[in-house]
């Protein structure tokens, strides 16, 4: 079940702690499908507080301001549930302040549940040890790097005693009718579901990229998208490319032309470039050495490793680390997504 203890009558209450650069669209998607359940039960089943941590509003990663925020420092409600949202520059979030009132929080009972990149406050914070959770695909690898005591797979959503989790996105809608079915039963969590036209309520272990589905339909052969695969999965130990050609059935020429046909670039380029998207995600959301993180990232030294990125992204590591923490709304990465 969702709540850790007995849950109290009705109204379910719950807080949505909004911080600066959070995900729009995760926030909306989550708090929906309870909007619609109070509105189909004619009853006030939910409700919700919007906080802030130091400001009555804040603006969103696509530019949204949302205001009206209660401070926490103000708030002094009984919460069911406490849902942080957050996304780009987390790490400007571990704050004493911020970090102690959420284990305030804790220690009362209320459950929390972190959206897109809010379960890097949550761990920050000391409240998810030995917990499974769930953080947006691009953050996977550094979430892991951060905190090595807590279980990150690739879920769409996570409830693990108290501790719930969401990638984001309309995946947060995936959480919210979980919880409704868990609260209200199935009837009224499919009356949800259909009101906002979400299709089907997906299982959180059912992973945030499924292989066999594109949104729109793939644009890439089969044989590339193996590859790509395989190169993903090996980035710290590579694979050479006629290793890659082999394993999926191919000549090393077929594969190379495939390449040049779909991406415009040789199979060793593309490989360099995942590799190097990869090390950007470490670069600017972690605190990782970049020695390690060139380690990580298949590269013998860190000089190579320095170089390449400068060529790659027009500046050095040491400097993106720095200017990449700035939350942007165009935001290239990957450079591939689209195979």
């Amino acid at each position: 079940m969702i709540h850790s203890k007995a849950p109290r009558k009705a109204p379910f209450r719950i807080g949505l702690l909004v911080l600066e650069g959070h995900n729009s669209l995760a926030m909306h998607a989550f708090i929906d499908p309870f909007r619609c359940a109070n509105y189909l039960r004619s009853s006030k089943l939910y409700e919700w507080d919007f906080l802030g941590w130091q400001h009555d509003r804040v603006v969103a990663s696509n530019g949204v301001t949302i205001g009206n925020l209660t401070p926490i420092r103000d708030f002094g409600g009984d919460l069911d549930l406490l849902v942080v949202n957050a996304s780009w520059d987390v790490e400007t979030f571990n704050q004493p302040a911020l970090l102690n009132w959420l284990r305030g929080q804790a220690s009362r009972g209320v459950d929390l549940c972190g959206l897109d990149t809010g379960a890097f406050v949550l761990g920050f914070a000391g409240l998810l040890k030995g917990k499974r959770s769930a953080v947006h695909y691009e953050h996977i690898a550094a979430f892991r790097e951060t905190f090595t005591d807590i279980n990150m797979g690739e879920d769409l959503y996570v409830i693990d005693a108290g501790r719930l989790a969401s990638c984001g996105g309309i995946a947060a809608t995936d959480l919210a009718l979980e919880i409704l079915r868990q609260h209200q039963g199935t009837e009224i969590a499919n009356a949800a579901g259909r009101y906002i036209f979400h299709e089907r309520l997906r299982a959180g272990h059912e992973g945030q990229l499924p292989a066999p589905k594109e949104p729109i339909g793939y644009t890439a052969p089969e044989r590339l998208r193996e590859a790509i695969v395989l190169m993903e999965s090996n980035l710290e130990h590579l694979l050479g490319i006629g290793e890659i050609a082999q394993r999926i059935g191919q000549s090393q020429r077929q594969l190379e032309r495939l390449f040049k046909a779909h991406t415009g670039v040789t199979p060793v380029r593309y490989y360099l470039d995942v590799r190097l998207d990869r090390a950007r995600g470490l670069v600017t959301q972690t605190q990782m050495a970049i020695v390690d993180i060139a380690v990580a990232c298949g590269f013998s030294s860190g000089s190579r490793f320095s170089r390449a990125y400068k060529l790659r992204f027009g500046l050095a590591p040491s400097r993106d680390r720095i200017e990449g923490r700035v939350p942007f709304q165009f935001r290239s990465f990957p450079s591939h997504a689209g195979l």
